[in-house]
């Protein structure tokens, strides 16, 4: 629990931080970029110097499973996700971002015929619920059909992310797993935007940060590539490990939230009582899911979905 919330924090502050460097002109396409490419150097050279037979693979078929969790769980995830703000209000493809949990708890059910107790419905609806009052739903907004459905696509590659996640976590560690779906990520990258056509020079470049001392750019994107992918994606593989997809996903609904106050600390942007009124009711979600588990016999199988059931 203490992982997916850090790593959820992590990636709240983390976009902060991205903003104030694409605001310094820096395009969002370069900017995922580079966050991949860097994060997947790091990680390989950690897995190298901890133990390079950690990266060994099985067979062919988690090649391949390690290849669709970097691409479609996280490169795609990155990308769907800033096409859908640059034709949705944030807080709304935020919203349908995150049904991803929802769309793992209706896979448990629908699909792999776990028995899902009604409080986890309850909790995917008071999470909903209150990430709509963090968007302001209903204000007059105007909503793009590309931008909808790009929305709905990173929901569902959040969603692929973490069920193969855990799929993949109950043979590999967490830290050869991060490296190995980073690579293919940074790959995705690399191929469709070479890295000799990359800006660098603009990197140097000062960003103007409220309230501090004008960092360079690379000060930014060395945070967003450490602190911002590296550590919470690892945290959040630590998390499905241990609780499952479906309730990591719960927990990581506090990134929404956590992601309005960062911007209103750090940006200005000021949130209304309605909107602190639905960052409560996702924390009570939460806290509702958390409070939903089924301790399992010891003698019944772990399924793939080990959390999703409650009393």
């Amino acid at each position: 629990m203490l992982a997916v919330v850090v790593g959820s924090l992590l990636f709240a502050v983390n976009g902060t931080v991205a903003k104030l460097a694409m605001q310094a002109g820096l395009s969002p396409t370069r900017l995922v970029e580079i966050r991949c490419v860097g994060s997947a150097v790091v990680l390989v050279a950690a897995v190298l110097v901890v133990g390079a037979r950690r990266l060994r693979l099985r067979d062919r078929r988690e090649l391949v499973s390690l290849a669709v969790l970097g691409v479609v769980g996280v490169a795609l995830v990155q990308w769907l996700y800033l096409t859908a703000i640059s034709r949705l209000p944030v807080g709304i493809a935020l919203l349908i971002e995150y049904t991803a949990p929802l769309l793992v708890a209706l896979w448990a059910r629908f699909v792999l015929k776990e028995a899902v107790h009604r409080r986890v419905w309850w909790a995917l609806v008071a999470c909903l619920g209150g990430l709509a009052l963090v968007a302001q739903v209903g204000e007059g907004v105007v909503l793009d059909a590309l931008g909808l459905l790009a929305a709905a696509g990173a929901a569902v590659s959040l969603a692929a992310y973490y069920l193969l996640g855990d799929k993949l976590l109950t043979a590999r560690d967490p830290l050869s797993t991060h490296a190995w779906t980073m690579a293919f990520a940074a790959l995705f990258w690399v191929v469709l935007q070479p890295v000799w056509t990359y800006p660098y020079g603009m990197l140097d470049d000062a960003v103007d940060v409220p309230g501090t001392v004008a960092p360079p750019l690379w000060l930014l994107v060395v945070w967003i590539v450490v602190l911002g992918t590296v550590v919470p994606y690892l945290l959040f593989l630590v998390g499905i490990r241990s609780l499952g997809p479906a309730r990591a996903g719960l927990l990581g609904m506090v990134e929404p939230v956590a992601a309005s106050a960062s911007a209103w600390v750090f940006l200005g942007e000021v949130m209304t009582v309605v909107q602190l009124v639905g960052g409560a009711v996702v924390l009570g979600g939460v806290v509702l899911a958390e409070t939903a588990r089924q301790r399992r016999p010891a003698d019944e199988p772990a399924g793939v979905l080990p959390d999703t059931v409650a009393p």
